[in-house]
Formats: structure tokens, sequence, C-alpha cells
């Protein structure tokens, strides 16, 4: 069996109780070296049979999956935050599934989530957006045109732009040609939850010029939105006297 497993946002607490249990019964776990925090390894028992993924190929990783499998071993496929997120794993099931090798996923905390709660933040403020966009700025791996950053901005919903880092100068350009104002509060969140975590909070407009200060040029979520503000925001109607529910009736 290859679980796949979220490793959350980094750190070591914040993955799931499932994936801990799957990382301690594991024969062999291949990780993402380059973004998962390597003291999630200390859950796996003594004589587990590790594999840094970020030095190898899709190639490579599917040849370990396979032999561990034909073992009857237990494989752990350790991915960054959800591996539903920009975690290149349908590649990795679609050839699963034409060996016939089983698998499953288990769910992580997302970066953006991560760095949401370190910021006190809530995406979602009634009154200011109820909304949020996943998306990233157009580099080596392509983005649809109809997904274009200045196109998404244009909605002026809370925003998480992920593996753009090292572009920020057109971020900016291009979420201020789609409609935010340079002065849109925004946030930089540098390996959100890890010990060495960096948070800057600045506009749009002045993204790069911080990035480069605070000497951040990868392994960062950006965050876009009036909900940085924290204030400007409706009373939700969930807990509104007023407002009556299946379980509470309207109070008067």
């Amino acid at each position: 069996m290859i679980d796949f497993v979220g490793a959350g946002p980094g750190a070591k607490d914040l993955i799931t109780v499932r994936g801990m249990e799957l990382l301690r019964k594991a024969d062999v776990i291949i990780y993402a070296g380059s973004l998962v925090n390597p003291e999630l390894l200390s859950y796996a028992a003594e004589g587990t049979e590790i594999h840094n993924s970020a030095v190898m190929t899709l190639e490579e990783v599917m040849a370990v999956m396979e032999a561990a499998d034909a073992r009857g071993q237990n494989v752990v496929r350790l991915h960054t935050g959800d591996p539903s997120l920009y975690g290149a794993v349908r590649e990795q099931m679609d050839l699963l599934e034409e060996k016939g090798i089983r698998y499953r996923s288990t769910p992580g905390v997302s970066a953006m989530f991560g760095a949401a709660a370190d910021l006190d933040l809530e995406f979602t403020l009634p009154g200011v957006s109820q909304s949020l966009i996943i998306t990233r700025m157009k580099g080596r791996t392509h983005v649809p045109e109809k997904e274009a950053l200045e196109k998404l901005a244009a909605h002026g919903a809370s925003m998480a732009i992920y593996l753009s880092t090292g572009m920020l100068d057109q971020v900016s350009q291009s979420l201020i040609r789609g409609g935010y104002a340079p002065d849109t509060p925004a946030a930089i969140v540098y390996k959100a939850t890890w010990p060495e975590e960096k948070r800057v909070i600045c506009t749009v407009g002045t993204l790069y010029e911080n990035a480069k200060a605070h000497g951040i040029e990868n392994t960062a979520v950006v965050l876009v939105g009036e909900v940085i503000r924290k204030s400007g925001y409706e009373r939700s109607k969930l807990y509104d006297p007023e407002f009556e529910t299946m379980y509470r009736g309207k109070h008067v």
C-alpha cells in the first residue's frame, strides 16, 4: 500500500494524527526533502528506509514504490502541506494504477492556513470577502490563460499565491493591472510555522521591495486582500441574536 500523506505547513506537530501514525508504521518513506521539515522523520521507526525525492526523478520514485510494494511493505509518500495543492501527485497515482498498485491519500494543513493562523487572519470576513482564490504566477509551469493572475485579481477576493516568491515584481504588476489598488494589504509568510518563519505585512505595491529587504527569495506564500486589515467587516449571522438557525431560536 502506498500512502500519500500531507506533512502540513512545517511544524512537526501540525501533521495530522493519521499522518503521524502512518509514518510510524511505514517500512519505506519517500519525502520531499526540499520542502518537508526533516523533523517529521523522527516519527519513523528505527530501520525505516528513507529516500529524499528532491534528488530523484519521477521514474526513480516509482521504482522505489514498486519494489517496496512487491515486498509487501508499507510506503509513505510524504508531501509538503496538502498533497492536492501543487503536489504533483496525480502523475504518480496514474502510474501506480497502471501497475495495479493500491494507494490512498491523507490530507494535510496547507501553508496558507499555517500562515493565516500565525497572522490571526480570517480569509472570509462578512462584508469584506467571501471567497479565497488559490493560485500561482506563471513560471516554468504553464498557467492557463483564463487563470492569469490579473484576471483572477479582477474579483478582488482574498488570495493565496504560491510558488511565486522569485517573481514578486511581476506579481505586483499583475495584481494592480487586474484591479487591486497598490495599497491593498498583503502579507509574505516565509516558511509558515517553521522555527525560522518570517512574516512581513506590506501592500500589493511593495511586495518585491519588502521581500528583498527581509531576504525572502523562496518558500513563501503571499496573501492578498482587504481581510488582512482585520477591520470593516460585518458581524456573522451565525451568532447574531436576530438570526434564527435550526439549533437556536431568535432572541427577543
